[in-house]
C-alpha cells in the first residue's frame, strides 16, 4: 500500500506553478479514487502544501528565500558560527546529507579536517564547497535545477535522496514556530527535508536566530523531530521548552 507521504509527494509533482489540474485528472494519473485524492488534499491544504479550489488544485504562489547568492551574505558571521559547531558532531568516514541552505553551504567549507566522509546533498554550492584533497565521495542529486536555490529538488533528486541512509542530515529551515513546527518556502525543498527526517540516523538542524518565530509556506516537520539544534543564539522560553527534548548548541 502506498504510504501517504508518498502520495503527497506524487500529487506535488504532478502540479506546476501558476497552473491548476483538475481533481479527477490527478486521481486518473495516479490509479486511484477521487475521494482518496480529496481525502490527502484536505490535509495537504491544512500544512500549506496546495490550494484547492472546485474541482481543481494549485500549488500556493511560491515563495523563495531571495537568490541564493544574496542569502550568502546574510549573518555570515552567525552562520560560521554555527557550522565551526554543526562540524564537530561530524566524523571522518561518517555519511552525511547536506540540503541546499545557505548554512549547509558554511557547513560544507568548515569541513576542511575531516576525512573519508561519504556526502550527500542536492545543492550545486554544497558540492562545490567540498574539499577534493580529503578523500571525501560525493554524491550529488540531479534533476531540474532550481535557479534560485541552485539546488535539485524534483521527483528524481526525491527518488536519488531516498536511496540513502545517512547517519547525520544537517537540515536547514526556512521558519521556525512553537505552534507550527518547522516550514520551508518551497514545497518541493520541504520533500527533500521530510526525505532526509525520515531516512538519517539523526537529524542536526542549524537554523540562524532570524529563522524563530516566523511562519513558512509549507509544513516540514515537527520539532520533536529534530535531534540536534545549533544556533547562534540563546532560546527564548517557548523555543527551550519546545526544543527540551534535543541536544541544544548556542554557538
Amino acid at each position: 500500500m502506498l504510504k501517504r507521504h508518498d502520495r503527497q509527494r506524487d500529487i506535488l509533482n504532478l502540479l506546476e506553478p501558476n497552473q491548476t489540474r483538475a481533481i479527477a485528472d490527478i486521481a486518473k494519473t495516479l490509479s486511484v479514487s477521487e475521494e482518496t485524492i480529496r481525502r490527502e488534499l484536505r490535509v495537504m491544504e491544512e500544512a500549506g502544501s496546495i490550494v484547492r479550489l472546485h474541482g481543481a488544485v494549485r500549488l500556493p504562489p511560491q515563495e523563495i528565500e531571495g537568490p541564493f547568492d544574496l542569502r550568502m551574505q546574510k549573518n555570515v558571521a552567525g552562520k560560521t558560527r554555527i557550522a565551526e559547531a554543526v562540524v564537530k558532531f561530524i566524523a571522518d568516514g561518517d555519511t552525511l546529507f547536506l540540503d541546499s541552505g545557505s548554512t549547509s553551504c558554511f557547513v560544507a567549507k568548515a569541513l576542511g579536517e575531516h576525512r573519508q566522509l561519504k556526502i550527500i546533498t542536492n545543492s550545486l554550492a554544497v558540492a562545490q564547497a567540498v574539499r577534493k584533497d580529503r578523500g571525501h565521495t560525493l554524491f550529488l542529486a540531479g534533476g531540474e535545477l532550481n535557479m534560485a536555490y541552485q539546488a535539485f529538488s524534483d521527483r528524481h533528486a526525491q527518488d536519488f535522496l531516498a536511496g540513502f541512509r545517512p547517519s547525520l542530515s544537517v537540515l536547514t529551515v526556512g521558519a521556525v514556530s512553537v505552534e507550527h513546527g518547522l516550514m520551508d518556502h518551497s514545497p518541493t525543498e520541504a520533500i527533500m527535508s521530510r526525505i532526509a527526517y525520515s531516512t538519517a540516523s539523526r537529524v542536526l538542524l542549524a537554523v540562524d536566530q532570524g529563522k524563530f518565530g516566523r511562519i513558512g509556506l509549507v509544513h516540514t516537520a515537527a520539532l520533536a523531530d529534530v535531534d540536534i539544534l545549533v544556533t547562534d543564539a540563546p532560546l527564548t522560553p517557548a523555543f527551550q521548552d519546545a526544543f527540551s527534548h534535543a541536544e541544544v548548541v548556542v554557538a
